[in-house]
Formats: C-alpha cells, sequence, structure tokens
C-alpha cells in the first residue's frame, strides 16, 4: 500500500517506490553497495533514530537537507488535542535530517477559538471566518434648521413715542351705533326677564324668586369686571396672554395708538388668538385680542391700524353694549331653542304615525305662532326682527371703527388691510373656478344678516380720507 500523499510531493519531483513491508529485505538503493537498512522491526540493524550518533545516509539526487527554521523546535500538543500516535521503536527520521536533531517545524500559529489545530502532514487547516460583525450605519447627518423667518418690517411712524399730545374726554363712551344695539336687545332682554322670573317664582317662591331676579339683573356689571372679563376671554373666545416676544412686538404699537388717541394705554388687557386668520377682536370692556398672523406676518403699519380699529369699538362703546345685550338676552334664547327642539321632537313622533297626526301638529305649532304676534305685536315682531336690525347695526358699526382708525392717521393702512382681504375672497373664488366648482353667493336675506359690510363699501367709505393723504 502507500502512504498517503505528503502536502509537499504535490510538486514535481522524483518519484520512489514504496518502502517494503517490515521483515523483507529491502532492495538495494539506487547506486550504493550497502543495501538500505530495513524497516523498525526487522532483524537487520536498522539506522539509528534520532538521538544516536549515526544518521540515515540520503536519498539518491537528494538536495542538501534544508536547514531547520530559526528558533523552531518540536511543537507541543495542542491544548486539549490528542497526542500523535508513536511509531514502533520510536518516531522516524525525515530523510535530512541530522544524526540526533529532531525533526524541525514552523512556529504554530496560536490556536484560534473553536479551531481545531492539525500537524504537519496532515490535512490543511480549514479556514475560520471572523465572527459576522454587522455593518455600522453612520449616523445620518442632523437636518440643518431652517432659518427663521424674516420679522415682519416696522414701518410705523411712532411720531409720539408712546406719550400723548391730547387725553380725550372719554376713555370708554356709547355712540349712536351703541345705543342702537342696546334699543334692539330691549325685546330680548324682556322675553330673558319674563324667563327667570317664571322659574325663580315658580321654583324658589316669590321671596327667594325675586332675589334670584335682582341677582340676574346685577350681573350685567360683571361685563366692566377685569377679572371676569379676563375669564370670558379665555375660555370663551380662546385667548391668551401674549409671551415675551409677541408683547414686545405689540405694545410700542399699541401705545403709539392710544398716544395718537388720547387714551391710557393700560386702560385695555391684550391678548392673543392662534390663528391663521388676519383677524382682531375687541371683546367686553376691556379686551383687544389680535391673532398671531396679524402679529407676525403684516407691518407694524398695517398692524397699527387693526389695532386703532378695534379701540374705535371700545371707544365707541360697541363692545360692551354688544356683550351685554348678548347677556341678557341668553334667557330668552336659550329657551326659544327649548321650544324649537320640543317642536321637531312633536313632529318627528306624529309622522311614525300618520300624516294627519303631523297635519294638527304644524296646525298647533301655527296657532300658537299667530296668537303670540295677536297677543304681544309689540314682543314678537321686533324678536323676528331683531337679528336683522343687530345686524345693520353691526355693519354701522364696523364702519365707525373704520372712520376712528382713519382719524387718527391710519386710512392708508387700512385699506391695504381691506385689500388684502379682498385678494383672498378673490383667490378663494378663482380656485373654486379652476376646480369646476361655483362658490355659493349668500341670497337676499342672508346679506341682510351680515354683521360686517363687504370691503368695496369699506373702502368706499374711506376714500375721503384717503384723498387727503391722512
Amino acid at each position: 500500500m502507500s502512504y498517503p500523499p505528503d502536502p509537499a510531493a504535490q510538486e514535481p519531483g522524483p518519484v520512489y517506490p514504496d518502502p517494503p513491508y517490515p521483515g523483507t529485505p529491502a532492495p538495494p538503493y539506487p547506486g550504493s553497495a550497502v543495501p538500505s537498512p530495513p524497516y523498525p522491526g526487522s532483524a537487520a540493524s536498522a539506522p539509528p533514530y534520532p538521538g544516536s550518533a549515526a544518521s540515515a545516509p540520503p536519498y539518491p539526487g537528494s538536495a542538501a537537507p534544508p536547514p531547520p527554521y530559526p528558533g523552531s523546535a518540536a511543537p507541543p500538543p495542542y491544548p486539549e488535542t490528542p497526542a500523535p500516535p508513536s511509531y514502533p521503536g520510536g518516531a522516524p527520521q525525515y530523510p535530512g535530517a541530522g544524526a540526533g536533531a529532531a525533526p524541525s517545524y514552523p512556529a504554530a500559529p496560536p490556536a484560534h477559538p473553536g479551531v481545531t489545530p492539525t500537524y504537519p502532514n496532515g490535512p490543511q487547516p480549514t479556514a475560520t471566518a471572523p465572527p459576522y460583525i454587522p455593518p455600522q450605519t453612520p449616523p445620518a447627518a442632523p437636518t440643518p434648521a431652517a432659518p427663521p423667518e424674516a420679522p415682519a418690517p416696522d414701518d410705523l411712524d411712532y411720531r409720539h413715542a408712546g406719550s400723548r399730545i391730547h387725553v380725550a374726554a372719554h376713555q370708554r363712551g356709547a355712540d349712536a351705533t351703541a345705543i342702537g344695539q342696546l334699543a334692539v336687545q330691549v325685546p330680548g332682554f324682556l322675553v330673558s326677564l319674563a324667563v327667570v322670573a317664571s322659574f325663580a317664582v315658580g321654583i324658589l317662591g316669590t321671596a327667594m324668586g325675586w332675589l334670584v331676579i335682582l341677582a340676574w339683573l346685577a350681573s350685567g356689571a360683571l361685563v366692566f369686571h377685569r377679572p371676569t372679563e379676563l375669564a370670558f376671554a379665555r375660555h370663551v373666545m380662546k385667548l391668551r396672554a401674549p409671551l415675551a416676544e409677541e408683547r414686545a412686538r405689540l405694545e410700542p404699537v399699541w401705545r403709539e395708538v392710544t398716544a395718537r388717541a388720547g387714551i391710557e394705554a393700560h386702560t385695555y388687557e391684550l391678548m392673543v388668538e392662534n390663528s391663521t386668520d388676519l383677524n382682531a377682536v375687541a371683546a367686553a370692556g376691556h379686551v383687544v385680542g389680535v391673532t398671531t398672523y396679524a402679529l407676525n406676518e403684516i407691518p407694524s403699519s398695517n398692524l397699527a391700524a387693526v389695532l386703532a380699529h378695534e379701540l374705535g369699538h371700545h371707544t365707541g362703546g360697541h363692545a360692551w353694549t354688544g356683550l351685554l345685550g348678548y347677556w341678557y338676552s341668553l334667557p330668552g334664547r336659550i329657551a326659544w331653542a327649548f321650544m324649537r327642539g320640543i317642536a321637531r321632537i312633536a313632529i318627528r313622533v306624529a309622522s311614525v304615525f300618520s300624516l294627519a297626526a303631523t297635519g294638527m301638529v304644524y296646525l298647533f305649532i301655527g296657532m300658537f305662532v299667530i296668537g303670540g304676534f295677536v297677543a304681544a305685536w309689540y314682543i314678537t315682531v321686533p324678536l323676528v326682527a331683531a337679528p336683522y336690525l343687530l345686524a345693520y347695526v353691526g355693519r354701522q358699526g364696523e364702519l365707525r371703527a373704520d372712520r376712528q382708525a382713519a382719524d387718527l392717521g391710519f386710512a392708508p393702512h387700512l385699506a391695504q388691510v381691506l385689500h388684502h382681504f379682498q385678494a383672498q375672497e378673490d383667490a378663494v373664488k378663482a380656485q373654486a373656478a379652476a376646480q369646476g366648482r361655483q362658490l355659493k353667493e349668500p341670497g337676499g336675506l342672508a346679506k341682510l344678516l351680515t354683521t360686517h359690510p363687504d370691503n368695496y363699501t369699506r373702502l368706499q367709505a374711506l376714500e375721503p380720507y384717503l384723498q387727503l393723504g391722512r
């Protein structure tokens, strides 16, 4: 049989015959007169193995034995590796090895965890792949912050530097529009008084009922109570106190407006509404609210015109009379809404039974309304006409507030704001037309219920001030 090929013998070279089995005479080496020594275990004397004085003769034609690797020695067995089998009579000496010299091997590399070491002439060690390390994704570069938007230009002429050149005769008053609002609300007030009296006296008795009526009548004074106004503005109108930077932007403009009007700036409370609309509001007796859009997006001169318009509502009494009329008419509004709900439920229930039952319900409601007009026409007619009269008075109040702003020198800037409103309306109409839609225009009665005149009407009312350059 033949031995496994030595990896080093894979290169081309002389081919040697297999040695004979132990106990048989080996043929003589080529070119040698002395027969080759038998293999270990034979009767013939074998050449000395490593450690003896003599060494085996070299094979014919073999080159000089290579010197051992520097500093090499017989490698110790690897940890946890069984010792190699011993040959009979000791380990054989490789050809070319000197007498008494152990075969030398290259320095063994350190054992890799999980890799079984191999000896020379054995199978080549299989390279073990290093443990898998998932690729590390570099962190994404932070997105640069968007540059802050440029603040609205401060183009206001601070001609008074916050100091008044005159003092208004009345810090707050009631012009014809305010008196008209109170007059229109009188029928609603009477209905509310009847509702409150009926419930108070009917449930609590005469004495306690009159106390409730008097308390309700006195509650109108809360319109001028600053804490109550602020609570109303926060919870009902969704206004808030301005932030520090908002106050720094708002107060200088407000002081210039009040200085031109001769009004104490601290008379009114400035508040802000989170909204993307250009708008402002005069609420209760002391609150002036402005949207964040108007505060941050329009020039200071336009902001001053908007604030001057709201100041006109306050000095004319439109804000407090409107809120007072609404408060005193609220019980009547609640009672009317309750009656309408009852009528709708009655009609829906009657429609389940028959058409005749539904007709009877409609007949009963009609007789009740007609009876009310006949018996108390002086109450029912104003109640029916009140919404239209209030809308008309509201439109007149807007025109009066515009004139107040124009008198303070803000007519051109208020006209710019009105042109902005009109441009927004035209853009909405153009977008609807591009999509094949047509916006529903308010009808005749709906126009009578609008509380603000259209932009063209307001611009036309400002024409005399614009021609004078005010």
